[in-house]
């Protein structure tokens, strides 16, 4: 999407059910106090799942929802905001990048700071720098995804492989599924925003698993892309290919055709965010089981970290109508039942991690790197601008095409970075 990261967006929309570009309505009736709710409409059923156990908690609050398209929600928002006429609780998105991202709304004085909240403090170190600006928390996030290697399980059986944990081993389990006449990374690089998984599965690594502060000196100028680990992530992406590891022609195949060779045992792994799960559920033999695997980097396994993000998120209006039942209702979305409703009806993770939660077994690896302190933010969500995941697309389907290597792409998203 135009205004807005391309991978969370893709992320959310991907595990969404299906809605109009506009609607609205109301939840409770008769109540003695009002409260008004807007939300994009690829997160309507999470949103309705938490409404739904908050009026029970909550019947004299009567609620007002309204939905629409991301483009048109995020330009409809800023106008409100300007306007004071903006709902009093609202869908906002995690770290930079668009119109109705906190760090571009916080600075306005349209949001209100949540920092004095208690549940502030269980919000896991991997996803707290996108919810907080100039050290303040600003949202309430709701579901935590990640990125790793989805595998079938019938066909690592097949091929006679295990995950595996370190660089060394990764190379070797796609020398082993080439043995055996499957492929062991299905990728589907014709889709743009496919292109930049692998990488983001490597640079946890590569780049923040030795420097955690490599996006603080990105902002303040003293590092940059070219030179960093993100040279060798990129390095390894491209040997990979050579290795063998995908699919035969990753720039003529899509994202769905990845989805569906993961499915049926065609390939044994993808790179993939893990909201992708039930998709490729959906399309597999009846009784399919799958697994989920970090990608290591190195052939230190201690090193391996996962990318975690923040995917949907609601802030309080700074100057909400109806403040308390708004300053109640963000509250509630803190809490463990509010997060797993929310997370259950969209198929994700909740973002603070709870014991109640009935998770997928296959998604526990991303559970104890989450707990662990493991997972880092998608890289994209701390860019000042969506031009860089722009350059960085173009420059992956570049690098696959033969027309770039890593350094001269790292190059064009430092020149990016630097664009307002």
């Amino acid at each position: 999407m135009r205004s807005t990261h391309r991978l969370t967006a893709a992320v959310v929309a991907g595990v969404a059910l299906a809605a109009g570009a506009c609607s609205s309505g109301t939840n409770a009736s008769g109540g003695s106090e009002t409260l008004r709710i807007a939300a994009v409409a690829t997160d309507r059923a999470g949103t309705e799942a938490v409404l739904k156990a908050f009026q029970v908690k909550n019947p004299k609050v009567r609620v007002t929802t309204s939905y629409s398209d991301t483009d048109q929600y995020q330009g409809t928002l800023r106008t409100q905001l300007s306007s004071g006429t903006a709902p009093d609780v609202f869908f906002a998105w995690p770290g930079n990048g668009n119109p109705a991202a906190i760090e571009v709304l916080a600075p306005t004085g349209y949001i209100a700071d949540l920092s004095s909240r208690s549940w502030t403090a269980r919000i896991p170190a991997g996803i707290k720098p996108v919810t907080q600006v100039g050290g303040k928390t600003y949202i309430v996030p709701m579901t935590f995804v990640g990125i790793g290697a989805l595998y079938n399980e019938k066909a690592m059986d097949e091929v006679g492989a295990k995950a595996p944990t370190t660089w060394s081993e990764l190379l070797a389990f796609c020398d082993t599924a080439k043995s055996k006449g499957k492929v062991a990374f299905a990728l589907g690089n014709q889709t743009d925003w496919v292109t930049q998984l692998v990488d983001y599965a490597l640079v946890p690594t590569t780049v923040y698993a030795s420097n955690k502060d490599f996006d603080q000196q990105m902002k303040a100028g003293s590092a940059k892309f070219e030179g960093s680990g993100w040279n060798t992530a990129m390095t390894k992406y491209l040997e990979m290919n050579e290795r063998g590891c995908f699919s035969k022609d990753p720039l003529g195949t899509s994202s769905e055709a990845s989805v569906a060779q993961l499915a049926k045992g065609q390939a044994v792994a993808a790179v993939q965010v893990t909201s992708t799960l039930s998709q490729v559920k959906a399309q597999a033999p009846q009784g399919t089981e799958f697994g989920l695997f970090p990608v290591p980097a190195t052939d230190n396994a201690d090193e391996t970290h996962m990318p975690g993000a923040a995917g949907g998120a609601f802030a309080l209006n700074a100057k909400a109508k109806n403040p308390e039942p708004a300053s109640k209702f963000i509250d509630f979305l803190a809490t463990p039942e509010a997060m797993n409703a929310y997370a259950a009806a969209t198929g994700n993770l909740p973002s603070i991690p709870n014991d109640q939660f009935r998770l997928d077994p296959a998604l526990q690896p991303l559970v104890d790197y989450q707990k662990a302190g493991k997972t880092v933010p998608f890289m994209d969500q701390l860019w000042p601008n969506p031009k860089v995941q722009q350059a960085h697309f173009t420059g992956v389907q570049n690098m696959f095409s033969g027309k770039a290597d890593p350094a001269t792409v790292l190059r064009q998203m430092d020149k990016a970075y630097q664009e307002k």
